[in-house]
């Protein structure tokens, strides 16, 4: 069994911002290294990477009420297109 590298793309405010500079969030396996990310995108979505910045996100602790807890941990990737790739279609139809 084949593992996904790519779990789910990483919608907010700031990275609808970066969209149009051909920068894309997604969050990863937390084990996953920048070249697996890379080759995986590639082959995923049919376009060129120039470079991949990782970032491991903690979680935040959240209370209700009495009881408290913490949020899952996650990593996130934030993939580079080079200029002369074309976009990504998913994200694209959100602008």
């Amino acid at each position: 069994m084949e593992r996904s590298v790519i779990l789910r793309p990483l919608l907010t405010e700031k990275s609808y911002a970066t969209i149009k500079d051909k920068k894309y969030t997604f969050i990863v396996a937390k084990d996953a290294n920048k070249t697996e990310i890379k080759l995986e995108i590639e082959k995923r979505f049919d376009v060129q990477v120039e470079k991949v910045n990782t970032l491991n996100c903690h979680g935040k602790l959240k209370r209700m009420g009495r009881t408290q807890g913490y949020t899952s941990d996650y990593k996130k990737a934030v993939v580079t297109l080079k200029k002369d790739s074309k976009g990504i279609a998913f994200f694209e139809s959100l602008q």
